[in-house]
């Protein structure tokens, strides 16, 4: 029981530790003003959208760190200024900036040298092409669900300066219940979900019947699998196979894109759901992962149907 918990404290206090910066951080940014002048830089991608300004605000804010973006949702969720439909598209649109961080941290470094340069670089492109696709999809939902909302960022007011010590003292008072909220939520969804795996819950993403049905061939199996374990793993399985020969570019790609429709549901489930359910809420949280995760698995899915017809 002790280990158990120290597991799941080694896990969850990062995570905790980013939503902390993340609230205090974004009721700071608004007790200086500078909401508005954020939004500014991203108006191009949202004047074709009915998302409200506070949501440019946030993607702002999520270019750098996804969980602040999404604490400023909440707040602003909380002041009666974005309503749940706006929230889920709000924050799915969070999520896409992420895409284009991991070419530099995850696809470029790690993804390129261990497949190569036709395999990596097109399992980097299926990244950026699942962000546009995302970015897309959310702009037509908001042009037929929302109606415009007259919600703005902040207005930069002209007032007294305050020291940046004061401004974090207000931001720590106003939000400091909010994140205890928060934290005790995530740990508890963080709890249930480890709980879940060490009962096998995730083993029921067999990928076997699958990889037979496409006629992979069988020594792709383990990479196959281990794919869906952790990633890494499978993609460092993988190179090998490319550069020797025994598999095709194809094959590898058709075996990164299954691997992927299966990783996606455990990933969200085990990362993503504890701390969206810790900042939205138990029924919000589950619908922007399940729809975001959806739309992911979709691209995959499609990209795969286009590899098994050049292979037919």
């Amino acid at each position: 029981m002790i280990e158990f918990f120290f597991r799941v404290l080694d896990y969850a206090l990062p995570i905790i530790g980013m939503i902390f910066v993340g609230l205090i951080g974004t009721s700071m940014l608004m007790e200086l003003g500078l909401m508005q002048k954020f939004s500014r830089l991203v108006s191009p991608i949202f004047a074709h959208t009915n998302l409200p300004e506070t949501c440019a605000s946030a993607f702002v804010v999520s270019i750098g760190s996804t969980v602040a973006g999404n604490s400023m949702l909440s707040q602003e969720k909380k002041e009666n200024c974005l309503d749940d439909r706006e929230v889920l598209l709000c924050a799915m649109m969070n999520s896409t900036p992420a895409y284009f961080r991991e070419l530099f941290t995850y696809q470029i470094p790690i993804v390129l040298p261990a497949l190569g340069l036709v395999v990596g670089g097109f399992y980097s492109l299926v990244f950026v092409v699942t962000a546009v696709f995302k970015i897309l999809l959310i702009a037509v939902a908001s042009k037929l669900l929302l109606k415009g909302n007259s919600c703005r960022a902040p207005e930069t007011q002209k007032k007294e300066k305050v020291s940046l010590k004061t401004t974090f003292i207000r931001a720590f008072r106003k939000e400091f219940r909010a994140f205890l909220k928060i934290a005790g939520v995530y740990l508890v969804a963080t709890s249930i979900i480890f709980v879940l795996q060490d009962r096998g819950a995730f083993e029921i993403f067999s990928v076997l019947p699958l990889a037979e049905l496409f006629k992979i061939p069988p020594e792709s199996i383990v990479p196959l699998t281990s794919y869906v374990a952790s990633p890494i793993l499978g993609i460092s399985l993988l190179g090998p196979m490319i550069h020797s020969g025994e598999i095709t570019n194809i094959q590898a790609m058709i075996v990164l894109m299954l691997g992927s429709m299966f990783m996606l549901p455990i990933f969200a489930i085990r990362s993503q759901l504890p701390g969206k359910v810790a900042i939205f809420g138990t029924k919000l949280g589950f619908q922007i992962v399940g729809y975001s995760t959806a739309i992911s698995v979709l691209v995959r899915l499609l990209i795969l149907l286009v590899l098994l017809s050049i292979t037919s």
